[in-house]
């Protein structure tokens, strides 16, 4: 009898009783089906926190009113342009100088200067003058209640009941600015008023024109940004049909890359690598090219950007040659050492592109959590914008008339406003007199800083959560494809679908415990931002540096959290475990192989960021040579711009934005085949009871296989 070897199915093995056969089910094809919910607590926390985010919204929707964000408010809190002020909508400022000693933080701390709701602005220029103390009143701008026919001019003005001196002046966003005259008129402006008096303040401080000038000169930088605004808005309106062109081609360009990449991927990955290098390359020599060509010359460089900036041509080609030179070497050597790294990133990005290329609808799959991120950002703030405005409403004093006599407001309000002092209280609906009370003034809603805190930690929760669910989601279609032994046949109808399923289905809880980590942290974070801001002028390093070594800490906590929770989402999406035993076991995995992981994950995210920025730089120089006119039989279709850097920068960040959505998925498909990858190996020995499931060129290219079962025949 002759011995022949014969290939025998692999399910027969199955029914062998071998401790080869624990822990490898290949019958599950893909992720684990038989699942049950995880994390339910958490889930709960967290429905509890979104009920409490609905609370908010609606005492926010029905206490606040961001119109009234608009009107300005004198020194009282008065609101100007309702209530009684309804006829006085525009905020005068006492003294100007007090307010340019603040500098450009005068428009979020505000004006140390009394302000008086005004009915129009000043139309003409006005200066106290000591000697001339029985002047005409008529011409004085005091504050409310003042009755200034029992009062001397210069008693008004030392008083700081009236205004020393103004200017004639413009409504800009219903402030009264001297946007006329005074920014031309230098140190002659002692002689606007036609005489030339000494300009004393409410302090009785002498001014002369530098003092002036020095006090306005926020408002003029203020106003050249305003115009400046005004020109990038009208770049933005008269270009943007070509803006979204450019954005469309970048969607074109992303998607013809990955196209590309689903065939040769490896060419594609290797040519980024080359291209990437040669740029640098190429910029260095056309640097020191340009430098020996403008050596001696003394020529200039004028660039006009917002600002005219110029430079000497020699020394910029010089300073560019050396510094393109030097990130030209850094470059090269750093591809050289990977080189072999790079070829198991190649190998894991083929693995990659032809799990994408299998399932295409994921590619379109991250303009759901990106819309949802863009609610969630739109509902924080709506929400903070009403907290905000929670208060601002104009009421009246003292004692209001109710149906049976009498109440002092401030009785009341003690005694109905317990909870929220500033709530605004009404009348029972069987009062017939009027409401009761309300707010005296704006700024006193000391609570809503807790709703606000409240509102931005569940910002936070919110765009991780929906961060999270993108991820897992996209991890189960991925582990579907790579678990599935037979790629053509073991794959699942619709991947993608059943992932989402699974995961809205099962693991709600685990990605609420997940994102809610990584939110406490990024609160903490916003606190200690707050923190660094009032300690700026602190003269205490101690506590700076502390703070500093903080939020260097919490920094790299958050991106620690942010690197387990995704390999945690990786694994709940294999196994549907919960959170912190798919945790533990996506840290084990990656602690066993730490070198390898942290390599090739730097090195794929390095290599998906040239990818990157290879659509961005082609989008961006169609987009220069088409708005800067270079395009010649394009000529007719480019607008007439004040900036015509503008559309440029929006087509270039949007285009980032749409490639970052696209490589976003190949990123995730790495991350999620290199993690299977690694329990594939942890797991699995090649044998015909625990065969690889990576493909082959993986398995050359680390030098295992599977081995084929024998038997006698």
């Amino acid at each position: 009898m002759t011995m022949s070897t014969v290939d025998i199915p692999l399910d027969i093995y199955l029914l062998a009783d071998t401790p080869l056969k624990k822990g490898y089910d290949p019958s599950r094809q893909g992720p684990k089906r038989k699942r049950s919910c995880t994390d339910v607590i958490c889930c709960l926390i967290f429905i509890i926190f979104l009920g409490g985010l609905v609370v908010v919204a609606y005492f926010a929707f029905v206490y606040g009113d961001p119109q009234l964000l608009i009107y300005p408010r004198d020194s009282n809190g008065n609101l100007c342009g309702l209530g009684k002020y309804e006829n006085k909508k525009y905020l005068f400022f006492f003294d100007l100088v007090e307010c340019g000693r603040v500098g450009p933080g005068v428009f979020l701390t505000g004006c140390p200067t009394p302000q008086v709701c005004v009915a129009k602005c000043p139309d003409t220029d006005y200066i106290f003058a000591e000697d001339l103390v029985t002047q005409n009143k008529s011409k004085l701008i005091c504050k409310d209640g003042v009755e200034t026919s029992k009062k001397r001019v210069d008693q008004l003005v030392l008083d700081k009941d009236c205004a020393a001196y103004y200017f004639k002046s413009e409504a800009v966003i219903n402030r009264c600015l001297p946007i006329t005259e005074i920014l031309d008129l230098g140190k002659d402006i002692v002689n606007i008023a036609g005489k030339n008096h000494t300009i004393v303040n409410n302090d009785n401080k002498t001014l002369d024109g530098g003092d002036i000038n020095y006090g306005i000169k926020v408002f003029d930088a203020f106003l050249k940004a305003k115009e400046i605004g005004d020109k990038i808005i009208a770049d933005v309106v008269a270009s943007w049909w070509m803006m979204l062109i450019g954005l469309v081609v970048a969607m074109v360009i992303s998607m013809i890359w990955i196209v590309l990449m689903r065939w040769i991927s490896g060419f594609m990955i290797w040519l980024t690598v080359l291209l990437f290098v040669a740029l640098w390359l190429a910029l260095t020599i056309c640097c020191w090219y340009l430098y020996f060509q403008n050596k001696g010359t003394n020529e200039t460089l004028t660039v006009y950007l917002i600002w005219q900036l110029s430079f000497e041509k020699e020394n910029l080609f010089l300073a560019g040659g050396i510094i393109f030179g030097v990130i030209f070497v850094i470059v090269f050597f750093i591809m050289l050492f990977l080189c072999q790294r790079i070829r198991i990133a190649v190998a894991l990005i083929g693995h990659g592109s032809r799990a994408v290329g299998s399932m295409w609808s994921t590619l379109f799959w991250p303009l759901v959590p990106f819309v949802l991120q863009l609610g969630v950002v739109a509902l924080w703030g709506c929400i903070a914008t009403f907290l905000l405005t929670i208060g601002r409403a104009p009421q009246p004093s003292g004692n209001f008339t109710l149906a049976n006599g009498t109440t002092d407001i401030a009785k009341y309000k003690s005694d109905v406003e317990n909870l929220f002092e500033r709530i605004p209280c009404e009348s029972s609906q069987n009062d017939t007199e009027g409401k009761l009370c309300g707010f005296l003034k704006y700024g006193k809603g000391d609570y809503t800083i807790y709703l606000q805190i409240f509102n931005l930690f569940m910002f936070f929760w919110l765009v991780n959560f929906v961060s999270a669910l993108g991820q897992l989601t996209l991890s189960g279609a991925f582990s579907s494809y790579y678990w599935a032994f037979d790629k053509s046949k073991d794959i699942p109808a619709l991947p993608l679908l059943g992932a989402f399923y699974r995961c809205f289905r099962y693991h709600l809880g685990s990605l609420a415990f997940g994102s809610l980590l990584i939110a406490i942290v990024q609160i903490i974070r916003a606190f200690l931002e707050y923190l660094d801001s009032k300690l700026k002028a602190s003269e205490n390093p101690v506590a700076k540096f502390f703070l500093k070594c903080l939020k260097c800490c919490f920094w790299c906590l958050e991106k620690i959290l942010k690197f387990l929770c995704k390999n945690a989402y990786i694994m709940i999406a294999v196994y549907g475990k919960n959170f912190c035993t798919s945790a533990k076991r996506a840290f084990e995995l990656i602690l066993k192989n730490c070198v390898r992981a942290f390599v090739l994950d730097k090195v794929t995210d390095f290599l998906f960021f040239v990818c990157k920025l290879m659509v961005v730089g082609a989008v961006g120089v169609i987009a220069y040579f088409f708005f800067d006119g270079k395009i010649t039989f394009l000529n007719q279709y480019t607008p007439m711009l004040n900036f015509y850097f503008v559309p440029i920068i929006v087509v270039v960040i949007g285009a980032y934005i749409i490639a970052d959505l696209f490589f976003s998925v190949y990123e995730m498909a790495v991350d999620t085949i290199f993690l299977c990858f690694l329990d594939d190996i942890e797991r699995n020995d090649g044998s015909p009871e625990k065969p690889y499931f990576m493909g082959k060129d993986l398995m050359k290219l680390l030098g295992k296989k599977n081995v084929k079962p024998k038997a006698e025949g």
